[in-house]
């Protein structure tokens, strides 16, 4: 009979088959394979042939990147192609001090502060985490005064190992420098090579290098590899690329054992560093308290297997240039470890075109915005990548909110408590604005979906009625004369010809008394308006300062502000914003080019209202509430409600141009969203509930 293809590694159809193979054998057609001993043979080859084929399996699944689960193998395929995983990244601070040295009997001309730990943090987080530096820090006394400003500091251990080099022959194997330590972030290890262990005084430093180009036969370098249970290896030169080792050669490697992101954000630091005079004179006199100049961050885990599986292909494929916005995205990502999201674009796909040029945003995992420091330290890293004739630009993150007004109707017969049914929503949208398919580049902001999941938040919602607005944040720089264009990268809807269709919150500007806004008032195409500068005088009464202050695009979702003097907004204390807000013309939002889209929760509002209908109050629906699809007549994100046309009339005043009466007969009571506020509407109520 031919041979049996086990292909399936169930342990009964395995059994099954062979049964079937000795029954096709004549002296076992009759055979009773259960009631007697073969049975026990049977299950011995079939359990035999289970594990081998399952073994077999997972072999030739470690062999390939994409199936790969083992750590270890996974990063020795990445290493067939070039690729070393990111180690873990420490959090680094920067602290100033300083030393007095008045007291001294014998003033010293230099201080020096030694490499290694030189701070500990107040504890943070139930914790306490060690600060060290990896290289010494001499300063000069100047009137009796030392002073240390501005000390990056790196969270973790300062460790210290060494190796003696012996060539290999017959009997001595070939020298493996693995560094034993766990947690061990690579950009700070230090290697230098001593003639021997007698002569560490004399020590020649060697530089990690990541490729061979322009390497030779005497360059000092040393390369990294990730081996077994996230452990480094060092790799020296052979005497071909790169210098090679002596016999007897000392070996010292310094480096730091972190904690990771476990201690981003540390902000308070003790002294516990050792410094010395220029006579070699321990000091521990005179030394002021740590200021933080910066908080700790920056600080990542080891890259994960995942992260490795994507990536490695990708660097491989960029081949060490970058020119395809797919090269960017994976050198970019694997030189900066604190990247979370990336936005490439080339200068050709911008309005106008920017021929020569790619623009770069960069959401990184901690904080919101790149650092000055930071745009500089990657800006030079990319000239290693980049090809000649086209310029890297690393512009601002440009954040698109979506917010979001519900009324979600409840039949009041299937729920207890109205307020666990609106904190069940709440938490439903909470989960859906910190998803994959939001806070990214190019993400969409799908209306349905999120309409979907708040009608499946509990059986007692029947329906909800879900307005949209989409803002951008603007930073303005307070106090001097600034032009200011907003893109939205999605079209605005234009809601009424009478204008009020944009709404911004308060600021104030030069020459001008009181809190203004900014608002549109749209051309007769619908495509294209004008933007203008008002104040509120009440409620129902607005006073338009000045009416042109400005273009709006409604089709491209571009505003574009006329040079201004801000000098302060009613938003933000560590950050000064005017949020700027409008309905968008379709509800599904996309975040394009250097857009970072996010669900905006703090300025959404969930309204609860009664389903009178759905739960026999009122059957024929005569009181049933009728919640509103559009959006409110409000002329600013922070005065109360309004609806109608404005009324214009002439007005007399130095500020004032006209004066906009506006109907108040259909107001509603509004609450200032918050924190994701939250009303309820009884059954006597008009419709409530508008957020923007």
């Amino acid at each position: 009979m031919p041979l049996t293809q086990f292909t399936n590694l169930d342990f009964e159809d395995i059994k099954t088959q062979i049964k079937d193979y000795l029954r096709s054998n004549s002296n076992f057609t009759d055979f009773d394979f259960e009631g007697s001993n073969i049975s026990v043979l049977i299950d011995t080859l079939a359990y035999n042939s289970y594990i081998t084929a399952y073994n077999s399996n997972m072999v030739a699944n470690e062999v390939f990147i994409d199936s790969a689960t083992l750590r270890e193998n996974v990063a020795a395929l990445a290493r067939n192609v070039g690729y070393t995983p990111r180690s873990k990244k420490s959090a680094k601070a920067k602290v100033s001090f300083f030393v007095d040295t008045s007291s001294y009997a014998t003033q010293p001309l230099t201080l020096t502060l030694k490499a290694g730990i030189v701070a500990v943090s107040n504890t943070f987080s139930s914790s306490n985490y060690s600060f060290a530096i990896m290289n010494d820090i001499t300063v000069p006394v100047v009137e009796n005064i030392a002073e240390f400003n501005d000390i990056d500091i790196y969270e973790g251990s300062y460790l210290t190992k060494t190796f003696t080099y012996r060539e290999s022959g017959d009997n001595v194997p070939i020298e493996r420098f693995i560094l034993p330590n766990d947690g061990i972030d690579t950009s700070t290890i230090k290697v230098s090579v001593s003639p021997n262990s007698a002569s560490t005084n004399l020590k020649t430093v060697y530089k990690l290098t990541d490729n061979i180009i322009d390497v030779t036969n005497t360059s000092l370098i040393f390369l990294l590899q990730e081996v077994a249970d996230e452990k480094y290896e060092v790799i020296f030169g052979d005497g071909k690329f790169g210098k090679k080792l002596e016999d007897s050669n000392f070996i010292t490697v310094n480096y730091i054992s972190t904690n990771g992101k476990d201690a981003n954000g540390v902000n308070s630091f003790t002294f516990t560093g050792t410094i010395e005079d220029n006579s070699g004179v321990n000091v521990t006199e005179g030394i002021s308290d740590l200021a933080a100049v910066d908080s700790a961050r920056n600080g990542d885990d080891i890259e994960s297997v995942s992260s490795i599986k994507k990536y490695a292909p990708l660097v491989y494929s960029a081949q060490n240039r970058a020119v395809t916005a797919d090269d960017y995205k994976a050198i970019i990502s694997n030189v900066y470890s604190n990247t979370e999201s990336v936005s490439v674009y080339g200068g050709e796909d911008t309005d106008p075109p920017q021929f020569g040029k790619v623009f770069i945003s960069i959401k990184p995992k901690n904080g919101k915005y790149l650092s000055q420091i930071e745009k500089i330290e990657l800006k030079n890293k990319l000239k290693r990548y980049t090809v000649a004739g086209i310029l890297p630009q690393l512009i601002d993150l440009k954040y698109l909110f979506v917010e979001m007004d519900t009324s979600a109707y409840y039949n009041a017969n299937a729920t207890n408590s109205v307020n666990a049914l609106r904190t069940a929503i709440t938490t439903t949208l909470n989960t859906y604005s910190k998803s994959s398919e939001l806070n990214t580049f190019g993400a969409r902001f799908k209306f349905s979906k999120a309409t979907r999941l708040v009608d499946q938040t509990d059986s007692a919602i029947t329906s909800n009625i879900t307005r949209i607005a989409m803002r951008r944040d603007l930073r303005p720089a307070l106090g001097d004369l600034a032009t200011y264009e907003l893109c939205y990268g999605n079209a605005f809807n234009v809601n009424s010809l009478n204008g009020y269709n944009i709404k911004s919150s308060g600021f104030n500007v030069s020459g001008i008394n009181g809190t203004v806004y900014i608002s549109d008032i749209p051309n007769a195409d619908r495509k294209t308006g004008r933007v203008i500068l008002f104040k509120l005088l009440s409620s129902n009464q607005v006073a338009v300062i000045r009416n042109n202050i400005g273009t709006i695009d409604y089709a491209k979702g571009e505003i574009l502000i006329n040079a201004l003097i801000i000098n302060s907004t009613i938003i933000g204390t560590d950050q000064p914003t005017i949020q700027i807000s409008g309905t968008p013309k379709s509800y599904d939002i996309i975040g394009l080019q250097d857009l970072y889209l996010q669900l905006d929760t703090s300025n959404s509002l969930v309204t609860m209202v009664s389903d009178t209908i759905s739960s026999g109050e009122d059957i024929s629906g005569s009181n049933y509430i009728v919640s509103s699809s559009f959006p409110n007549g409000r002329t600013d994100r922070e005065s109360p409600l309004v609806r109608g046309v404005p009324q214009y009339t002439t007005v007399t005043g130095t500020e004032a141009v006209n004066v906009q009466e506006v109907d108040t007969s259909y107001a509603t009571t509004y609450t200032t969203s918050t924190s994701f506020n939250s009303t309820e509407v009884a059954a006597n109520n008009v419709s409530g509930g508008y957020s923007y």
